[in-house]
C-alpha cells in the first residue's frame, strides 16, 4: 500500500504541475481488510513492527486527506485482469467491467 501512496503522490504532483488540481482525495481500493485497519488504526501493533514506516507514511496521506481506503473484494479488483492468468468466464467478466468491448464478435 505504501508503494502506491508514493505512486499517487507522484501522479498527483504530475498533474498539478501540468495545471490538473486535485482536489478531491484519491480512493485506493484493497482487497486485504487487514492492511485496511492497520493503516487506519495509529495503535502500535507487535506484528506490525516490521512495516512501522511504511504503515506510518501510509497514515500520514491518509490523515492529509490526499488518500482514501476503501475495501473492493478479491472478485471484483479490475486490476487482477493485467496482473493474474485468469480462467476464460472470469477474463470475460472483468473485461466487461472496463467496458471493453470485442469489435468482431457476433450481435
Amino acid at each position: 500500500m505504501a508503494a502506491t501512496v508514493s505512486e499517487v503522490i507522484w501522479l498527483r504532483s504530475l498533474l498539478s504541475s501540468l495545471g490538473v488540481q486535485m482536489t478531491a482525495p484519491t480512493r485506493l481500493f484493497c482487497d486485504n481488510q487487514a492492511a485496511l485497519h492497520i493503516a487506519a488504526n495509529p495503535v502500535f501493533h507487535e506484528r506490525t513492527k516490521h512495516i512501522e514506516i511504511d504503515c506510518h507514511f501510509v497514515r500520514e496521506h491518509l490523515k492529509s486527506g490526499v488518500v482514501t481506503t476503501d475495501y473492493l473484494p478479491t472478485r471484483l479488483q479490475l486490476a487482477d485482469i493485467f496482473m493474474k492468468a485468469l480462467g476464460r468466464d472470469r477474463f470475460r467478466f472483468l473485461l466487461s467491467k472496463l467496458g471493453i468491448r470485442d469489435l468482431h464478435a457476433p450481435t
